[in-house]
């Protein structure tokens, strides 16, 4: 459990080893405060959506599931995609409302971008990991939570940089979205280093 956790937050960090959410990634990420709220609400939506959909997997979808209904030879496997992106939009919703309600700063902060969290790369791909390496639903949620740290963390240090840089004295030519992409390979070949590491 625990390799999976480190691994999922920093071997297999999604947004700076496989590159998934780098739109909101690069959006979001002007300033600290709303890199925090969105890397925070990207943490809730990770841990709650992958083991959900690790559970629907293992009990509905896969080959054998309806066992118990004298069904064995019924795979619903195909409809994984369908089922996933179903929980995360539902999930996404309830987030929506909740930082509505309570928390209308930071609502108004993250705009468009909270229910672009629904089809967010990085949130629809860790549920895929999930099923590609067929981790059970505990792993699931450790796998979760890991890998939503892992892109909060990379975002809120990246949103960082990018406000120390606004008062570097830069080449006109790596001003802006140029400097944005160096840092980024800058990272991620930083997180690359932790491949090493042996747990």
């Amino acid at each position: 459990m625990i390799e999976i956790l480190v691994a999922s937050i920093f071997q297999e960090n999604l947004a700076l080893a496989y590159f998934l959410g780098i739109c909101t990634f690069l959006a979001v990420s002007e300033r600290v405060d709303t890199a925090v709220g969105l890397g925070l609400a990207i943490i809730v939506v990770q841990t709650i959506t992958v083991p959900v959909n690790a559970l629907i997997l293992n009990g509905v979808l896969i080959e054998g599931a309806w066992r118990w209904a004298g069904l064995p030879e019924v795979d619903l496997t195909y409809l994984r995609l369908v089922a996933f992106i179903g929980v995360i939009a539902a999930i996404v919703q309830v987030l929506e409302m909740t930082l509505d309600r309570f928390f209308p700063r930071l609502y108004v902060a993250l705009g468009s971008f909270l229910p672009l969290i629904t089809v967010n790369c990085a949130v629809l791909g860790a549920s895929l990991f999930m099923a590609e390496r067929r981790y059970t639903v505990p792993e699931a949620a450790i796998y979760g939570l890991g890998s939503g740290i892992g892109w909060a963390l990379a975002i809120i240090a990246f949103a960082a940089i990018r406000e120390r840089l606004r008062y570097s004295d830069m080449p006109a030519g790596v001003r802006g979205l140029a400097s944005a992409f160096l840092v980024t390979g800058l990272m991620s070949l930083g997180f690359a280093a932790f491949a090493r590491v042996a747990l």
